[in-house]
């Protein structure tokens, strides 16, 4: 079902809130604060808050002038080369690894433990949605040097 015009929104409108409060909407099984992420879709508190008063206010319809123009909506995802390691339990890197992203294949948490036993978690994904599935790529590319032990709890995952 699209949600793209006014019209097609409108009667949706609580429903929306709903989601948006419960955090099912938009789409992202990471859990905020926990890794840092390229295209994360999630909504700040702000902009909930302004969802939330929309609808209570009466959803009312905006000035058409500040629409955007409808397009398809193209999103930077494509796989980076490279094999990658599939990780199905906690291990200790032999050498250095620079990671650039996450594909979980269940809920997990997934934590580095660097050789100074400094800790860096880098994702936390308690519900795991098969149908939002995707490569969560990191806002920065993470070096980590040999040594660094990945604690893994839950699922596998591919690291990138």
């Amino acid at each position: 079902m699209p949600l793209v015009t006014y019209e097609q929104a409108r009667p949706w409108a609580k429903a929306i809130r709903d989601e948006v409060l419960n955090r099912r909407m938009p789409p992202w099984d990471a859990v905020k604060g926990v890794g840092q992420f390229r295209d994360d879709p999630s909504l700040t508190q702000s902009e909930m808050e302004m969802l939330v008063g929309w609808v209570e206010g009466g959803a009312p319809e905006g000035n058409p002038i500040y629409l955007p123009e409808l397009g398809r909506v193209e999103r930077a995802a494509a796989e980076l080369p490279g094999q990658g390691i599939e990780l199905r339990h906690s291990i200790t890197l032999t050498g250095p690894m620079v990671l650039t992203g996450i594909r979980p294949e269940g809920a997990l948490e997934l934590s580095a433990i660097l050789p100074d036993r400094s800790v860096q978690h880098l994702i936390w994904i308690p519900v795991f949605r098969p149908e939002w599935n995707r490569t969560y790529y990191l806002r920065t590319p993470l070096r980590l040097p040999k040594g660094t032990k990945l604690e893994l709890s839950g699922s596998g995952a591919q690291l990138k």
